[in-house]
């Protein structure tokens, strides 16, 4: 059989991609105060969208109280929609399908943009961040309700996809991992226990948006220290989630202030390798795979599906094509 290369096509889920190649989330801080999408937003995900296979829009917030920063965008209200839907025009206007990317800070929303942090325990992610809440069950179910809005608002806003942001410190993560989690109720303690919040954040999206629609997770596969999810844990608790996606991006870290023990070429290629060995969905890897030979390796080898690129497309759109060599 041909061995996969980056200009193969492929599907996520039932939606057909023309090549490997994906645009990843990369924050832009070009919103407004309110978290709308800009002129800015269309321009740059349309300058880069026509040689790549898909779009992932930045991380998008699902509540006021959930923002990153003072100046991302956010899909929290119905006002959002529509300054969203110039970027999702001008993607599809290179003939390239977008997802959008759903995110809760938790403890790691930006302090001085919200009105009130909350998290799976009272438990600080460094100083600047300060002591957070900790979720009752009502605070719980007002999270679950908002990525459900998020996701109708997604799909009414015409993205044709959602990837549930379960990576870097944020909210869902928060959840899964022992060294942010220390509840001692039915969301925490155990490892189903602490995947309970995402099992059901996806579930509601699920009946928001069909079993046809691509749906897709970001996951950290490390926490980089001691106590914290390492790969199997993290590639365990997506068996859990199978049924309910069509692909995972695999990225690493972000739960507490530790860097990871190194960043060259292809660093969470690794991880991606691993969780592949236990979930049939694709699976995408990120994170400086950054020349043709390496990204064709990587899928050649069937050590990921697709690969997704970064900082490359923020400097050059036409990165991706040169790869491509068009």
């Amino acid at each position: 059989m041909k061995k996969a290369t980056i200009a193969s096509p492929m599907k996520i889920g039932n939606l057909p991609l023309k090549n490997r190649l994906i645009l990843a989330p990369m924050q832009q801080n070009q919103g407004t105060l309110q978290a709308m999408a800009t002129d800015y937003h269309v321009r740059h995900y349309g300058e880069r969208a026509g040689d790549v296979g898909l779009v992932i829009l930045e991380s998008t917030g699902v509540s006021p109280n959930g923002r990153l920063y003072p100046n991302d965008i956010g899909i929290f209200t119905e006002d959002h929609i529509a300054p969203l839907r110039k970027v999702v025009d001008a993607v599809h206007s290179k003939g390239t399908p977008i997802f959008i990317q759903l995110t809760h800070g938790g403890r790691k929303a930006w302090p001085e943009a919200i009105l009130r942090m909350v998290a799976p325990s009272p438990v600080a992610y460094d100083d600047f961040y300060g002591v957070p809440e900790e979720m009752t069950k009502d605070d719980i179910q007002q999270a679950i309700a908002e990525f459900r809005a998020a996701a109708r608002r997604s799909r009414q806003a015409g993205f044709d996809g959602i990837e549930l942001h379960l990576a870097h410190g944020h909210l869902l993560h928060q959840f899964l991992s022992p060294l942010s989690n220390l509840r001692n109720d039915e969301y925490g303690g155990s490892p189903e226990n602490r995947l309970r919040l995402i099992r059901e954040v996806l579930e509601a999206i699920r009946e928001e948006v069909g079993c046809g629609y691509p749906v897709q997770v970001r996951v950290s596969a490390s926490d980089f220290a001691d106590g914290g999810l390492t790969p199997v844990d993290v590639a365990h608790a997506l068996t859990y989630l199978e049924e309910l996606i069509d692909a995972v991006h695999v990225s690493s870290g972000g739960t507490v202030p530790v860097p990871p023990l190194t960043d060259g070429a292809g660093y969470q290629v690794p991880y991606a390798a691993i969780i592949k060995q236990y979930v049939k969905v694709p699976i995408i890897a990120v994170g400086r795979i950054y020349t043709e030979e390496l990204a064709n390796f990587i899928l050649a080898d069937e050590l990921a599906d697709f690969i997704a690129i970064g900082r490359p497309m923020q400097e050059d759109p036409r990165f991706a094509g040169k790869l491509l060599g068009a």
